[in-house]
Order: C-alpha cells, then structure tokens, then sequence
C-alpha cells in the first residue's frame, strides 16, 4: 500500500468536516443546511476519538464563531458599499442580517471543526487511525 493511500489531506478533511485524528470519521451526524437541528455524533465512528475533550469543550467554538461571523460580516459591509454605494443604513443592516442568519449554521459546524482540527493542543494526525480495520 502506498503512501498516498493511507494519508488523508488535511483541507478535504476540514471541508467534510472529518475527524482531525483519522481524517475519515464524520463529525456531524445530520447535513448543514436542513429541517432537523445538526448533531454532532460524540466520539469518531472510524477510530472512537471523543471530540467533547472535556466538559463544556465547545464554548471555546463560540468564539471562533463569533470570529467568523465578524470576518464574514465585515466582508459583507464592504462588498455592498463597493457595490450599491447606498450610505442607508437599512441597507446595511438588512442584508446583514439576512446572511447572517444564513449562515449560521455554517458558523456552528465549522466552528467546532475548526478548534478540534487547528486550536486543540495534542490533538494531531494519526495515518495509522486511518486505515481500516480488518476483522
């Protein structure tokens, strides 16, 4: 076996929202975007990591939320000057607010992917997680 074949890249992981230890376990449970809340499963289906490292692990993810949200809006507030040169502040806050309540969910999962996968300490890459168990 190659090594390309048990190595899995760290940016496909991220955006499938994979585990930051074996890179092939869903986080998530349940899609983004639909009528049912999102759910994070608690351990890693592929190699048993437990994401919650501790209790009340997760509000750290609130600030990288809160982060996102800030990077994402500031963004957003440029682009519509540059676009609308509308100096109304309902114009502003509107659309704001509409995108930001769009991607709210989008802040919630990536939040959490994010501080396990860059911003937890100790927690790495293992190839060896990562491939698959023969019974």
């Amino acid at each position: 076996m190659s090594n390309k074949d048990t190595k899995y890249a760290m940016w496909p992981a991220i955006v499938h929202a994979k585990c930051p230890r074996c890179r092939r376990g869903n986080m998530f449970s349940t899609p983004m975007y639909s009528f049912h809340s999102q759910k994070m499963n608690t351990a890693c289906p592929h190699c048993g990591l437990v994401f919650e490292r501790e209790p009340g692990y997760f509000y750290v993810a609130m600030f990288v939320s809160y982060a996102l949200f800030v990077a994402e809006m500031v963004t957003l507030a440029v682009a519509i000057s540059v676009l609308t040169g509308s100096h109304n502040p309902w114009v502003y806050v509107s659309i704001i607010v509409a995108v930001g309540v769009i991607l709210s969910p989008f802040n919630f999962r990536y939040s959490r992917v994010l501080l396990l996968h860059w911003l937890t300490p100790g927690l790495h890459y293992h190839p060896e997680m990562s491939k698959d168990v023969v019974s």
